[in-house]
């Protein structure tokens, strides 16, 4: 990573097999996770670092890259002893968690997919502006990264188990991009709620079911080889 990429403010909580979140755009741990935090910490480490400008971390002195931005989440989860893990993301963290993959194949076990997309569509494009105006400067470049991103390329190169969970009320990032993640995953894994797009805020308990029960259907040696080393 180039030297002008902050170390992310990072917490670690609960026992089990390696979890590394990724948020969304503007968002931060607690903003998106914090309802289901407690409950995926039971069964799991959970290693949950925060974007530049967001919760802890110092805003880049640089515009962000999704590659840099990928690097930096992996190596909060090797900086704590989690050597492999899965990637749980949600919208923006959905690309960073499939880019996460494809760099880091060694250590990335599965991938959740929440509300994401693999490339901006018109819709989400047209909201950025405006989105943009009412957020602070230090978020901002979260949103300036959102028109460059394209990770279509990197889907049919996955070969780790996917579940991709689709938000069919979401007002922001629209499920037909859910549907194309799906589609684009080889045995990827497909499920929709009724929520707006932060669903494990809206909807925790409808959310975390199909993620568990996911997380816990994963191969044995992937569970042992993701303990804390």
């Amino acid at each position: 990573m180039p030297d002008s990429f902050p170390a992310l403010a990072t917490a670690v909580t609960g026992t089990g097999p390696g979890l590394l979140l990724a948020h969304g755009a503007t968002g931060s741990i607690e903003g998106n996770f914090a309802p289901v935090l407690k409950t995926l910490a039971v069964a799991h480490t959970v290693i949950a670092p925060d974007y530049p400008g967001s919760g802890g971390t110092p805003v880049a002195a640089a515009p962000l890259d999704l590659d840099d931005l990928t690097d930096a989440i992996v190596g909060s989860a090797v900086r704590h002893g989690i050597e492999r893990f899965a990637v749980l993301g949600f919208s923006l963290g959905t690309l960073v968690a499939v880019r996460a993959a494809v760099r880091h194949p060694e250590r990335v076990t599965a991938l959740v997919l929440t509300a994401g997309f693999a490339r901006p569509d018109d819709h989400l494009l047209g909201l950025l502006p405006g989105w943009r105006a009412e957020e602070p400067p230090a978020l901002r470049p979260h949103i300036d990264l959102i028109p460059s991103l394209d990770i279509t390329g990197d889907l049919p190169e996955l070969a780790v188990p996917t579940l991709v969970v689709a938000t069919a009320r979401d007002s922001m990032v629209l499920p037909a991009n859910s549907r194309a993640l799906a589609a684009g995953i080889r045995g990827a894994q497909y499920t929709e709620i009724d929520s707006d797009h932060v669903v494990m805020v809206e909807r925790p308990e409808e959310w975390l079911k199909p993620v568990l029960g996911f997380l816990q259907s994963l191969p044995l040696s992937e569970v042992r080889e993701g303990e804390r080393k």
